[in-house]
């Protein structure tokens, strides 16, 4: 998750970041998926977002994962592209258990 530093062009910034680095993204070995966000509410409601955008990349393991993201050539491109970036954090999570609930689009 992040936010884009002070003045930055947030729409050159979402020219790049839709296209370009979404296909780079999608591009990695073993991704199975990557979502681009923005961040449109917290909660409570109250609450302020702490970020703007947030970037979700899915592997089928954590094995595939470490074998793509700490790949040198992905590290040095990342440590190019938060340059990019204002405040960020990036979580890496294992998913324990997942569910989907797709419905019938036709009901």
């Amino acid at each position: 998750m992040y936010n884009l530093p002070e003045g930055a062009d947030e729409g050159g910034f979402l020219d790049w970041r839709l296209n370009h680095h979404q296909n780079a993204n999608a591009a990695l070995p073993g991704v199975l998926r990557t979502d681009f966000a923005k961040v449109v509410k917290a909660w409570p409601d109250q609450a302020v977002p702490r970020f703007r955008f947030a970037t979700i990349l899915e592997w089928p393991d954590v094995e595939a994962f470490e074998r793509a993201f700490y790949a040198p050539s992905v590290q040095a491109e990342l440590l190019e592209n938060i340059k990019r970036l204002g405040e960020h954090e990036y979580s890496i999570c294992e998913i324990l258990t997942s569910s989907d609930n797709v419905e019938d689009a036709q009901s």
